[in-house]
């Protein structure tokens, strides 16, 4: 029989069982062993495989009919099928209860919005069990408000928050934060001799989500997230084509399933490397990581309305960034501005997605772990320098 060069779910299954059976094993050595196990005509490719493990979950919910298949049936409206996971999930973060007649009816109210009319489901009990399948979903014993209590007791007990810390060593110890960037609006302050009648602002925006440890020593590729999947100026090739993680919604938003793949994706990568990390992350309503089945993260959320005194990315990193985002942007007016272009802030996403890459690399490891010292979350020394020098410098410059 002639090798194939696809899997099959149960296939999937298995090599996300090997993975777990074997913890150290790369995926490189991974691909290599599936092809030797299931006679495969060529090795799967590192995407292949990294998408496997990240949907293992998935696998493990499906019947024995759905393993046997090559490909999983495809979503006839994927469109609400991940506006009410999201739904699902933001009630999950503000622990609203949810039984499967009131998921079914805002089923029903969603595909009213999107003007569905007779391609509308019948949303029955089928239909939604197949719903919680595909996004990992199950019934829940509802408990008390000792999670609220919890929080509450935190944030009147920081030195709790520091004793944690302090099981983890500085370059295990990752903050993650996302960020809007209007990134070709104009400066809100202008200078001239006369006032200057005002025109609308640009707020055409991207969402950048960044992540980094407290040492400075590893800052992950940050995840873009813009309104359509594949813009104009991609010239029809998508994220990864172009060489970036990109991810895309109606309003460029973090959505609770942005986040969970991005966190499971960075689980991932602590497997890889065989590292065991605490994220620290704000509790906004897309931040859902209850039920992900993670190994090597574990998420330590900040109480509510402290982050913009405690969370990392909030004490300077994010400023950072946006700062020499805007030395880009500035050099490139001024090269408008020659050229007598009526706008001389409107750029393109692509050109504004690789200058904020630019710009996420451009931020020093000694700017990072600065800026985690300025939290006050640390008993230890983080780099000793001079607090604000580098950072200054840019400031001068603009």
């Amino acid at each position: 029989m002639k090798p194939s060069s696809s899997l099959s779910n149960d296939q999937k299954l298995k090599i996300c069982h090997h993975k777990a059976a074997n913890p150290s094993i790369k995926q490189s050595a991974l691909a290599n062993w599936a092809m030797q196990e299931f006679k495969l005509s060529k090795v799967p490719i590192q995407g292949t495989i990294s998408n496997i493990l990240a949907k293992r979950q998935q696998y493990e919910s499906m019947d024995s009919t759905e393993l046997t298949s090559k490909r999983q049936r495809a979503v006839k409206h994927p469109e609400l099928d991940n506006v009410l996971a999201n739904w699902v999930l933001q009630c999950q973060a503000r622990r609203v209860a949810l039984s499967g007649d009131l998921i079914k009816e805002k089923a029903r109210q969603f595909a009213r919005q999107l003007e569905l009319g007779e391609r509308t489901p019948e949303f029955s009990n089928g239909w939604l069990a197949k719903f919680n399948i595909r996004h990992g979903f199950k019934a829940q014993k509802s408990y008390g408000e000792s999670d609220s209590a919890d929080l509450d007791a935190i944030d009147r007990n920081m030195p709790t928050i520091k004793e944690k810390l302090q099981s983890y060593s500085l370059q295990d110890i990752y903050n993650m934060d996302e960020t809007g960037l209007f990134y070709r609006m104009a400066p809100d302050r202008t200078i001239a001799r006369r006032q200057i009648e005002g025109s609308k602002k640009d707020k055409t925006r991207l969402t950048f989500v960044f992540a980094a440890n407290a040492d400075g020593s590893h800052k992950t590729e940050p995840l873009i997230i813009g309104h359509a999947q594949r813009p104009r100026a991609f010239n029809r090739k998508s994220g990864e084509q172009l060489g970036f993680y990109y991810r895309s919604n109606a309003n460029a938003w973090m959505t609770g399933l942005i986040f969970r793949e991005w966190l499971q994706k960075m689980d991932q990568q602590m497997q890889d490397a065989n590292r065991k990390v605490l994220l620290l992350l704000d509790n906004a309503p897309s931040h859902v990581v209850r039920d992900l089945p993670l190994t090597n993260v574990q998420v330590f959320l900040f109480p509510a309305n402290t982050t913009s005194k405690i969370q990392p990315m909030d004490a300077g990193i994010i400023a950072a960034f946006k700062r020499r985002y805007r030395r880009f942007q500035l050099q490139d007016a001024i090269d408008r501005d020659e050229q007598q272009n009526a706008d001389i802030y409107k750029v393109d996403p692509l050109i504004a997605i690789k200058w904020a890459k630019a710009a996420w690399n451009d931020i020093s490891s000694k700017t990072i772990a600065n800026c985690f010292k300025h939290t006050g979350l640390f008993e230890r020394e983080t780099q000793k320098i001079e607090v604000g020098s580098e950072e200054q410098d840019i400031e001068n410059e603009l």
